[in-house]
Formats: structure tokens, sequence, C-alpha cells
């Protein structure tokens, strides 16, 4: 059970593996005001940025979960490089099936709610492991612009149109599931770039490195049309942000 090699191939030189900053993220811990002691699940937790940071600047203790090995020694080597590695702890298991053996105070998904068959799944796949006032975080896209036409909703990774929605859209999903939102950061374009622009050089130096590797003319075809795809739909159309619920 492990990602792909091309998604650690493209993020490689991220810590954050979402369209957030680490001023960003700072932002939103700010905002949330946890409490020393706080106790976060981060489910798809990534290089476990998250956990990693708070730990050192609202030291609260918490527990990361993914499905990538490679994402995992990161999120592990960060926490050492921090001093955090006593307050939290990453687990490799698949997301869509973890409950935390005792309820958390935060129960994050930010920018994976495949695992619960989209958004409103995965809040009750949250809630299993929240305790009763707790705080659910998702981290989601929607449509900045309607998208013109499939080639856009494409350049925008998703299926169909009708895989995301708004931002109104989605604020009145979180009402409709029974959850007040109470606090949001939303990404903005230089937070985009930072995230999508910094994959390209991460592919070109590997291809410099490996042109013989299995993944070099895929990983080649990308870097040939990803740059030219992002500037002229998914900076235009795609937002991004995660939002802070509580249950009514």
């Amino acid at each position: 059970m492990d990602l792909p090699r091309s998604f650690t191939i493209r993020e490689r030189s991220h810590r954050i593996l979402d369209p957030f900053t680490s001023e960003k993220l700072a932002i939103l811990g700010r905002a949330l005001r946890p409490r020393p002691g706080t106790t976060i699940l981060d489910l798809a937790c990534g290089k476990g940025e998250m956990l990693c940071t708070w730990a050192r600047d609202h030291q609260i203790t918490g527990t990361g979960v993914d499905i990538s090995t490679v994402f995992l020694r990161a999120a592990g080597e960060r926490a050492e490089e921090l001093g955090v590695a006593d307050r939290v702890r990453f687990v490799h298991a698949n997301a869509s099936e973890f409950v935390a053996p005792e309820p958390v105070d935060i129960a994050s998904c930010c920018g994976a709610t495949w695992i619960g068959g989209g958004v409103a799944g995965t809040i009750e796949l949250l809630e299993r492991s929240l305790r009763p006032g707790g705080v659910v975080l998702i981290g989601e896209p929607f449509w900045r612009k309607d998208p013109p036409d499939q080639q856009a909703v494409q350049a925008c990774h998703a299926m169909s149109k009708d895989q995301f929605t708004t931002l109104p859209g989605l604020v009145m999903l979180f009402r409709d599931c029974g959850w007040d939102l109470v606090e949001m950061v939303l990404a903005d374009e230089d937070s985009w770039d930072r995230y999508v622009a910094a994959q390209w050089l991460n592919i070109r130096t590997w291809l410099d490195d490996n042109p013989d590797d299995e993944l070099a003319e895929q990983l080649r075809e990308e870097l040939d049309t990803a740059p030219l795809s992002y500037v002229t739909y998914q900076r235009n159309h795609l937002g991004w942000g995660v939002f802070a619920l509580m249950k009514r």
C-alpha cells in the first residue's frame, strides 16, 4: 500500500502538499487558537507539516495517517528537526479506514476528501474520531469561475464539472450536513503558484538525473503541457481552502 512514485517525484521538495504556504498554515493555526495539549488526527497527512509546526507553535499533540511511506518518512524527519517527535506520531495506514483509539479535539482531512467518497462522506469519517464539541477541518477545491468546457474541467484535475462546487455551494453543503462553518483560510494565486509551479522544477531536475527511468517519458510529457494548462485554466478557475466546522 503506497502512492505511485509520480506523486513523490512531483512533490519531493514540498513540505505542504496542498496550495497552502507556510504563512497560510500558520494563519489557520492562530485562527483556531488550539490550547496546549489539544489533540489532532490528520488523515492523509502527507509530510506532516501541519502537525509538526502546530506542535512547535501551539504545543498540540497529534497523529498523522497516510499511505505514502516516502511522505511519512519525511514527516518523521520533520518532527525530529522541529523537536516535536515526542508530541506527534505518524501511521502508515489507509486513511479511509482509520479511526482514532480515543476521541480527538480536531479531526482533519486537507486535500483528500476522496477518502470518504467526497466532502459529506469525509466529514462523517472524521466525526467517528471527534469528541463532542470538537472541530473538523476540511481542505477542498471549489470553482472560482465557471469552467467553459470539458478541457478546462480536466485541466483542473476533475472528471466532470460536478466533481467540485462553488464556494457558496461548499458553504451550503456544510450547512446541509448539519455543521456550522466557524473559520476558513483560502488559497490565493500565489499559494497556488508555490504548490503547482514548484512541481515543474521537481520534475525537470528529476528528469535530468533519471533520463532512462520508466516514468521519464510520462513526466517529460507532463512538463511539456502542465505549465500552459495551469496558467490557462487552473490558476483562474480553481480555488481551494481549509474550512473549520463544528456540529450543530
